[in-house]
C-alpha cells in the first residue's frame, strides 16, 4: 500500500489495499496556455449529383511549425436527399487522416477562424488552422497530400429501391414526410478521455471527411469537429 500526501499538509489518501478513504480529483481539459479550445459545426450547400469516388466534403489542414492540434471528437451530423431522389445503393462517409500536405486545397467556402470565432473562451486565441472547409456544391479539392491507407471512422448505410426526395439517412433510420425527425448524429471519431489517445496533428497534417453516395441524388450533410491547439502533447 502506499499513501499519497496533497497540498494540504497531512491530507492524505491510500492506493491500493486500504479502507476507502476518498481522493478528490477535479479534472480539467488539456492545458492550452496562449492558444485554446474549438469547436465548430457546419452545412455543406446542396452537393450536385455525381460527385466522384471519395470527395471531400470536409477537411481541416494543419501548417504551424510548433504547435499542434489536438483533435477529440468528429461528427457527422446529418446526411438528406433534397431535390432529386438517389438510385438505390450503398452510400458510406469515412474519417482520413493526410499527411505531407503540402499543397493546399481549394474550393467549397473556408471557415472564418480569425478574431473571436469558435473559441470556447473568449480570452482563448484565434484558431491556428491554416485552412478548414466545407463543401458548396461538389467535393473540395484535395491538395497535394498522402491519405492513410485506411479510414479512422466511418458511417455506412442504404437507399431503398424506391428512394424518395426529402429522405434523411444520417441520423437515421430514412423518414420522409411531414412528421419530421431528430436525434443525435454519427460519430465518425470520439475518443474516452480517460483511456484513449485523440488525433493529434503536426505541421502540414490533417484530417478529411470523405463520402461516396448513390447516383442521381442532390443531397446536404452537416458535420461537426471538437479540438485543442497546444505547444506539446
Amino acid at each position: 500500500m502506499a499513501v499519497l500526501e496533497g497540498g494540504t499538509s497531512a491530507a492524505l489518501a491510500d492506493v491500493g489495499a486500504a479502507a476507502a478513504s476518498p481522493l478528490h480529483v477535479n479534472t480539467k481539459p488539456t492545458p492550452y496556455g496562449a492558444l485554446g479550445h474549438y469547436s465548430v459545426a457546419v452545412s455543406t450547400g446542396t452537393i450536385a449529383a455525381g460527385m466522384g469516388a471519395n470527395g471531400e466534403i470536409f477537411h481541416a489542414r494543419w501548417t504551424d511549425a510548433t504547435k499542434l492540434a489536438v483533435i477529440y471528437e468528429v461528427q457527422m451530423l446529418l446526411f438528406r436527399n433534397i431535390t432529386t431522389a438517389f438510385a438505390a445503393g450503398i452510400y458510406n462517409f469515412s474519417l482520413d487522416i493526410k499527411r505531407a500536405w503540402t499543397v493546399d486545397g481549394s474550393g467549397g467556402t473556408t471557415l472564418t477562424l480569425t478574431g473571436d470565432n469558435n473559441q470556447l473562451r473568449t480570452s482563448m486565441g484565434a484558431s491556428l488552422f491554416g485552412a478548414i472547409r466545407v463543401s458548396t456544391t461538389a467535393a473540395l479539392t484535395a491538395g497535394t497530400s498522402t491519405v492513410d491507407t485506411q479510414s479512422i471512422g466511418a458511417t455506412y448505410g442504404s437507399v431503398g429501391t424506391t428512394p424518395t426526395i426529402g429522405a434523411v439517412y444520417i441520423p437515421g433510420p430514412s423518414v420522409t414526410g411531414t412528421g419530421g425527425q431528430g436525434g443525435p448524429g454519427v460519430y465518425l471519431f470520439s475518443r474516452d478521455p480517460g483511456s484513449e489517445h485523440p488525433i493529434v496533428l503536426a505541421q502540414n497534417e490533417g484530417i478529411a471527411i470523405r463520402g461516396n453516395v448513390p447516383a442521381t441524388g442532390t443531397w446536404v450533410a452537416a458535420v461537426s469537429m471538437k479540438w485543442a491547439e497546444v505547444t506539446a502533447y
